[in-house]
């Protein structure tokens, strides 16, 4: 039966940054919890969090922690995911997760509630156990400016380049960023213990996995979500990753080639409306999105609009996009899903 009571919540990872997050966004966005549940590891297990006023306990994650609850946020990497959700969806959970590990499973939904809500329609909270996944920072950033317009013009081939931030790859990359840049600043060799390259004032490509087809694994993480998320493995896509010596936010630079003519100005009304969008293009001051707009922000920075003068049937726009990834590219859209949940009906029967 569909829930009676706002939802018992069990948070996987709670100890790391994602998780951090989730409690942030779940008390600044008043997410309605019955019961709260502090998942993490061992080592991790009686520590004490602060939730809305209260004190919780870290209890140590086992495939029986899920015993009455309604909703599992992930965000423990995917081996954990593999692990755990089932056992979570067996108890009878919706899981959100913020792993890689089921994005592109057959009947998952990959979702973007700005992008794609209705691929959840048949999901609702007390009616059986289910997975979402969350998809890739990237590609959520990249989605969230460029949805509105394929809705308008029809997108025929999107080519973007990234620029990813230390955040992308957790606490120690930043933490090694900032060792760095004091290490290089001094005239000291730096320490390289998450990258095998100087991070500090160096560029390199994402540190995913090569594959065959000479892409690393982030870059075809952006070309099949978006895929599988507008249901159009038609459109052509290529992707460029890049680590950036950013601390927070990650920033993307996003050619379109559209199926119709788009003006520069109704790609720029189009994306002023545009839910979880906030333009920042200023020509006269030369001010557009930059990393530390996004940071700590749930929107994604737009700005840089203007017609392709490579295509000259007017059929191009090009954009550049800031989003943080920690917030939106992570735990605020699985927040957003949660929220989701709760607010639809249950499906017909």
């Amino acid at each position: 039966m569909p829930l009676d009571h706002a939802p018992n919540v069990a948070i996987v990872g709670a100890t790391g940054a994602v998780g951090q997050e989730f409690l942030q966004l779940l008390a600044e966005r008043d997410f309605p919890i019955n019961r709260l549940k502090l998942l993490a590891s061992a080592r991790s297990a009686g520590k004490a969090v602060d939730f809305k006023g209260q004190t919780h306990t870290i209890e140590e994650l086992t495939a029986e922690s899920f015993a009455g609850v309604d909703l599992a946020l992930f965000s423990a990497g995917g081996s954990i995911s593999k692990a755990f959700a089932p056992a979570a969806v067996e108890a009878g959970a919706v899981v959100v997760d913020n792993s890689s590990a089921f994005r592109m499973d057959d009947g998952v939904p990959l979702i973007v509630p700005e992008v794609n809500p209705q691929d959840m329609r048949d999901i609702a909270l007390g009616e059986g156990g289910a997975i979402i996944a969350n998809p890739n920072c990237s590609t959520i950033i990249m989605l969230l400016a460029v949805t509105p317009l394929h809705r308008k013009a029809g997108v025929k081939r999107m080519v973007v380049s990234t620029y990813q931030a230390a955040s992308g790859a957790g606490a120690a990359a930043m933490a090694e960023l900032e060792q760095q840049t004091r290490e290089a600043l001094d005239g000291e060799v730096t320490t390289q213990d998450i990258f095998p390259f100087q991070y500090a004032f160096n560029l390199f490509s994402h540190n995913s996995p090569m594959q065959p087809n000479g892409y690393n694994q982030e870059e075809m993480k952006m070309v099949n979500e978006t895929h599988k998320m507008w249901h159009d493995p038609g459109v052509r896509i290529t992707a460029t990753c890049v680590r950036v010596p950013v601390m927070r936010a990650h920033a993307e630079s996003i050619n379109l080639e559209f199926n119709r003519p788009l003006s520069e100005a109704e790609a720029r009304a189009i994306l002023a409306e545009a839910p979880g969008v906030s333009l920042i293009d200023d020509r006269d001051r030369n001010t557009f999105p930059m990393p530390l707009h996004a940071s700590g922000k749930d929107d994604v920075f737009v700005g840089r609009i203007r017609q392709d003068v490579s295509q000259p049937d007017g059929a191009g726009i090009d954009l550049f996009v800031c989003g943080d990834q920690v917030r939106k590219g992570a735990a605020l859209n699985a927040v957003q899903i949660a929220e989701l949940l709760v607010s639809q009906p249950a499906p017909a029967t």
